[in-house]
């Protein structure tokens, strides 16, 4: 990707039009190499972070010094970012990245069962392809956890059990989780799994309920443990399509202001990121073959990339 006619853009200027969003970044330097790729909950802070006190890593004094020009995509959520980030660097580690897989979450499952003898939810590190519903794939086994520990809270699914013995059945009178509404307890996880808008702000409000009561009680390690399960459950139950399980490959292309963008998903990953300066016409012929659902995904993509190096006039 050539610099734009009148040359580029500082570096350092860019970081301060990136956006308070979600997303994944890189630094090229003067000859276009890839020097740096990350991700951020926040793209602006954490970019701007780098020409500001670098704390612990202060080795990347150097690298800031032949940033050239700085590249992104904005993701819907910080889940999100983590898998594009993993998926990214599988592919390709730049000089100044230490770790392959971008970080050293887990890529782990959350398995339902509706079985008569164990229900209930437990994380897995790989598909069974058995008869239990399986959720996933979720980076980050330990948020992951989490998020089991307070669905669990909220449904009691696990003590749903036909004959449930000793302190199980005691526990099963108390919540009400008898075998009948097993199905029903079910359901209603798997609608929270699924993402379903309303689930999730139920549960949510949920949990934020228990956690304030738990602290109000002065059970404040309680409290905190409601408070990592209600961050948790936003991570998982973020909007996430970067890395499926399995799917279509496909070329997802966004075009704007001279800027093409193209974002390659081979075996359901989204693993391939490029840019170049074309014609609407040239440019036409790739955003034309974008699935529909990708189409506003790569669109902003584009622009963003055309506000941080303006491509030439068409």
């Amino acid at each position: 990707m050539p610099p734009p006619a009148g040359g580029p853009r500082p570096a350092r200027q860019c970081a301060a039009l990136l956006p308070l969003a979600p997303g994944v970044y890189r630094f090229r330097d003067q000859a276009g190499r890839v020097l740096y790729l990350g991700r951020a909950v926040s793209l602006r802070r954490r970019v701007q972070s780098y020409w500001g006190d670098l704390g612990d890593r202060r080795h990347l004094r150097v690298m800031v010094g032949r940033i050239a020009r700085i590249e992104a995509i904005v993701c819907d959520s910080a889940h999100e970012a983590a898998w594009l980030e993993r998926n990214l660097l599988e592919r390709s580690l730049p000089p100044w990245n230490r770790a392959r897989h971008g970080g050293q979450e887990s890529e782990v499952w959350i398995r339902l069962s509706e079985s008569a003898h164990a229900p209930g939810l437990s994380v897995a590190y790989q598909p069974s392809g058995g008869p239990d519903r399986e959720f996933g794939p979720f980076l980050g086994g330990q948020k992951v956890r989490a998020a089991v520990f307070g669905l669990g809270r909220l449904f009691p699914l696990a003590y749903s059990a036909d004959g449930p013995a000793g302190t199980k059945r005691d526990m099963a009178r108390i919540r009400g989780a008898t075998p009948a509404v097993r199905p029903a307890l079910a359901r209603e996880l798997a609608a929270v799994l699924d993402r379903d808008p309303v689930a999730v702000a139920a549960a949510r409000a949920d949990l934020a309920a228990r956690r304030d009561l738990a602290a109000a009680a002065l059970a404040f390690e309680f409290a905190g443990r409601l408070q990592a399960a209600l961050e948790a459950l936003d991570w998982i139950c973020g909007e996430q399509k970067v890395t499926a399980a399995a799917g279509p490959d496909a070329d997802v292309c966004g075009w704007a202001g001279g800027v093409l963008v193209s974002l390659a998903i081979r075996g359901g990953r989204m693993c391939g990121w490029r840019q170049r300066y074309c014609g609407p016409a040239a440019a036409r012929r790739h955003t034309e073959g974008t699935p529909p659902g990708w189409a506003g995904f790569a669109q902003r993509a584009a622009e963003l990339a055309a506000r941080l190096n303006p491509g030439r006039p068409s």
